[in-house]
């Protein structure tokens, strides 16, 4: 529960907020109603398949705002105060909690704690029963309930295609340098 919010109100905001962003063909990944001064902030994360734009930002927050107006106006879901809402999407910093956040990270190096031994390998794939890392050029096979949250490590060179095929501007660079 996040501080400042009553225990109702974070309730009635996500029973508003999900199935809305649910029909916008997102995931609702947290809710967070916090008290600043006179002004609440509703603090909506979203995710899905495949990553999330700015784009899909926008869409979600008109879509959710319009929600939220609409409620406020027939009782103040809200409350009487103003709000500010800030839609946002998990960020790379976020940890890899549920099957869903690991399959959408497929080809990325992790650092997880497997049976409470740290480990550091790539996401080679994710399935209903957990992840298969590769780890130091060893395949390691983890089931979910083996997870603690896994963390996605930033690269800022480029991988040996470990995740597959080279992307499309890949594939140019190397045509125009043959």
């Amino acid at each position: 529960m996040a501080a400042g919010a009553p225990t109702g109100q974070r309730a009635r905001i996500a029973a508003l907020v999900e199935p809305v962003v649910t029909a916008a063909g997102y995931d609702l990944e947290d809710l967070v109603v916090v008290s600043a001064g006179r002004r609440s902030l509703v603090k909506v994360v979203v995710d899905a398949d495949g990553g999330i734009s700015l784009d899909d930002i926008a869409e979600v927050s008109r879509t959710v705002s319009a929600a939220l107006d609409e409620a406020d106006d027939d009782g103040g879901l809200v409350g009487r105060a103003p709000y500010t809402l800030e839609v946002t999407s998990r960020g790379v910093d976020r940890p890899l909690t549920v099957p869903r956040h690991w399959s959408r990270n497929v080809g990325r190096l992790v650092k997880v704690q497997v049976k409470g031994e740290p480990v550091t390998g790539r996401i080679i794939e994710a399935h209903d029963a957990g992840v298969v890392l590769d780890v130091a050029g060893n395949r390691r096979e983890c089931r979910y309930d083996e997870l603690g949250g896994g963390a996605v490590q930033v690269e800022f060179g480029r991988p040996e295609k470990a995740a597959g095929a080279a992307t499309a501007a890949d594939e140019t660079t190397e045509e125009e340098d043959a």
